[in-house]
């Protein structure tokens, strides 16, 4: 087995056995912290993932965003072109679906130019100190963060198990500019 299949194995395990109500807790603590964060401060537009039950749950992170005037978009994922689209969201009910692949995104609007998001707030199962990433083995968020024109910060969302000493990486892996957990924040020196 690849090391990152195990590793991928590792955490799914790990994530499976974290009850939903402390999900949502540490989930609404890790976007506190977030919060706090300049890059989230001064950005003006977000694309968020819209998490599954076993990720960080970023409905409280849409909501602020709202609520301090920030455009938010979300992803929608072009099979075909095999890469995400930015789709601005206005609403976390009325403007999303449910892809085949059982992911939320938004049901229609017209691509977000991607020079112009501040943050980008990536998932992922696990993260290292260091930035680098274990997606779901996909690669959309990879080709994203390495579009030429995204020039903004990528940050990850985790819960402190999701942190581990190093992630194996590949040649086509990018890596995020931080990660936010619900215990500390990594701020990654370039």
């Amino acid at each position: 087995m690849s090391a990152k299949k195990e590793l991928r194995q590792r955490i799914r395990n790990t994530l499976a056995e974290v009850s939903s109500e402390e999900l949502s807790e540490r989930s609404l603590r890790a976007c506190q912290l977030l919060f706090k964060q300049r890059e989230y401060v001064k950005a003006e537009v977000i694309l968020v993932f819209l998490s599954v039950p076993t990720e960080v749950d970023t409905s409280s992170l849409v909501l602020r965003a709202w609520q301090d005037r920030k455009r938010v978009l979300a992803p929608k994922v072009s099979w075909e072109q095999r890469r995400m689209l930015p789709i601005e969201i206005r609403s976390l009910t009325d403007d999303l679906g449910v892809s085949t692949m059982g992911i939320r995104e938004p049901i229609a609007g017209v691509p977000f130019p991607i020079s112009m998001i501040d943050l980008v707030v990536v998932p992922g199962l696990a993260f290292d100190p260091f930035g680098n990433r274990l997606g779901r083995g996909r690669g959309f968020y990879d080709r994203f963060l390495a579009h030429p024109e995204f020039k903004g910060v990528a940050c990850g969302l985790a819960l402190s198990e999701q942190m581990v000493n190093t992630v194996p990486v590949g040649p086509l892996d990018r890596h995020v500019n931080m990660v936010v957990t619900d215990e500390k924040v990594y701020k990654v020196k370039d």
